[in-house]
């Protein structure tokens, strides 16, 4: 069950949220940090829900994680929204695919963000 934090508790596949493109967003509690899961394609036009979630987690909780090993297709608007992220409370990534880390190392973002294989390593550090 997920514990959405203001007293919902839900399974994995109800907490999503689905966008017109694809793109979803889950959230839960494990192990000290908030974890957001973002799955699909992200790309201006599906961003919102994710950056709502991101921008909530990060006023809330001390420890953030975004797993993104789910996440199909990333451009700038989503590398923009994780740095935007990371100045507001630091943002732990997990699990990103080829693409993405590929886009991470191009940017030099991944020497910014913490860049984690799994989401124990996340939550650990």
């Amino acid at each position: 069950m997920i514990n959405d934090g203001v007293g919902d508790q839900r399974s994995p596949d109800q907490a999503g949220k689905e966008t017109p493109a694809g793109a979803g967003v889950i959230q839960y509690a494990w192990c000290g940090a908030w974890v957001v899961v973002a799955h699909g394609s992200y790309d201006v036009h599906s961003i919102k829900p994710l950056a709502a979630a991101l921008q909530a987690a990060a006023g809330k909780h001390a420890k953030v994680v975004l797993d993104t090993s789910g996440v199909t297709f990333a451009d700038s608007s989503f590398l923009n929204l994780l740095i935007h992220t990371h100045q507001t409370a630091p943002l732990r990534v997990v699990a990103p695919a080829p693409q993405l880390q590929r886009l991470l190392e191009l940017t030099g973002a991944d020497t910014v963000l913490e860049v984690r294989d799994t989401l124990r390593e996340a939550a650990a550090s």
